[in-house]
């Protein structure tokens, strides 16, 4: 496979075999293997399958390298004239994987756009049923 396009957290990502890639915490533990089954896209030899929504049977597993926390935004609230004001601080939490291999368990058939609007439409004759 080349690539495939996968969903975690709220969140598509493009991968290939061999990225690195951060996305939201996951429960992993650190040198676990973090299977994704939500696969929306694959692209093997240039042909490019989608799913709808997703693609059955296939995955895309990756190897948690670790958890960490980004830097610290501040948050500041502020009405003038009404004394009111908030500062607080976020740090969102991050998992780093390593994507491993991109897996289709069983034979897809492509899903061609072009191919399903030249196939002729069937009609009945122009019979009316009554």
């Amino acid at each position: 496979m080349d690539y495939a396009v996968f969903k975690t957290g709220g969140k598509q990502y493009r991968v290939k075999p061999g990225d690195t890639l951060d996305v939201e915490l996951l429960p992993n533990e650190v040198d676990t293997i973090a299977e994704f089954g939500e696969v929306l896209a694959l692209s093997d030899g240039g042909e490019v399958t989608f799913g709808v929504p997703v693609i059955e049977g296939a995955k895309v597993t990756a190897q948690v390298l670790s958890h960490y926390k980004d830097k610290k935004l501040m948050v500041y609230k502020y009405k003038a004239k009404n004394r009111y004001r908030r500062k607080r601080g976020h740090r969102q939490t991050y998992t780093r994987l390593q994507i491993r291999d991109i897996e289709l368990s069983k034979p897809r058939a492509p899903r061609r756009l072009a191919a399903a609007a030249a196939a002729p439409a069937e009609t009945d004759g122009g019979e009316e049923n009554s």
